[in-house]
């Protein structure tokens, strides 16, 4: 009998196995941006370069305006009480990044700390408590584009950036389509780049992006 059971238990095993392999570990990720165009348009481009499922990387401008107290809001906000019209469920993500600039805000700094102080404060429909981040870009998210076409290691105002980036990249222009396509094929030098400044500088002062670490997240993700 035990020998008759054998090959049904190894049948049962081998299915386990299968399904267990065949279900998307992709995290669920909510990214709420200053720009209502730009930045979501770059990161919707991933999801699609990397076929992504529309379930697991929602990017999107805020709706509550462009100060980055208002971005992060609306990051808490679209969490907790999510968007019907736009198929958002409640609190069905695991990590919520709000992505804004430093330009001139004057609600910055308060919202890098109230982005701080909502870091796994927030609990998602699995009952876990979820990493809340700002991705912030100083001075503004060009930088993170320039990276990948110069080795910049001093503070530059936004209009210098924008004005070098389009160098490089002559029809740029906010709300631009395939820019990650445009610029991809310089993703490993402008991750390294970014991360040389961050140990030089912080995000408070200088020269900053946080973007780096949010695109290695999304193109690491599955499948």
């Amino acid at each position: 009998m035990g020998r008759d059971n054998q090959p049904k238990e190894r049948q049962r095993k081998d299915l386990e196995r299968k399904r267990k392999h065949s279900r998307a570990p992709c995290e669920r990720i909510l990214i709420v941006s200053e720009g209502s165009k730009t930045e979501p348009q770059y990161f919707d481009e991933i999801r699609m370069r990397f076929r992504l499922p529309v379930r697991n990387v929602t990017a999107l401008g805020s709706e509550l305006g462009t100060n980055p107290v208002k971005v992060v809001q609306c990051a808490r906000e679209l969490f907790e009480r999510g968007n019907l019209r736009k198929s958002i469920e409640p609190r069905a993500f695991d990590r919520v990044f709000a992505v804004f600039d430093r330009d001139d805000h004057l609600g910055y700094f308060d919202a890098l700390c109230q982005a701080e102080a909502l870091d796994n404060k927030l609990k998602n429909d699995e009952r876990r408590f979820i990493p809340f981040k700002a991705i912030v870009s100083v001075p503004c998210f060009e930088l993170w584009l320039l990276l990948h076409y110069e080795d910049i290691r001093t503070p530059i105002e936004r209009g210098e950036a924008m004005c070098r980036l389009k160098r490089h990249i002559p029809d740029y222009a906010k709300g631009m389509n395939n820019v990650f396509a445009t610029t991809s094929c310089h993703l490993e030098t402008a991750i390294r780049r970014a991360e040389t400044i961050a140990n030089q500088f912080n995000v408070r002062e200088g020269l900053f992006t946080h973007v780096a670490e949010l695109v290695r997240l999304l193109t690491g993700l599955c499948p």
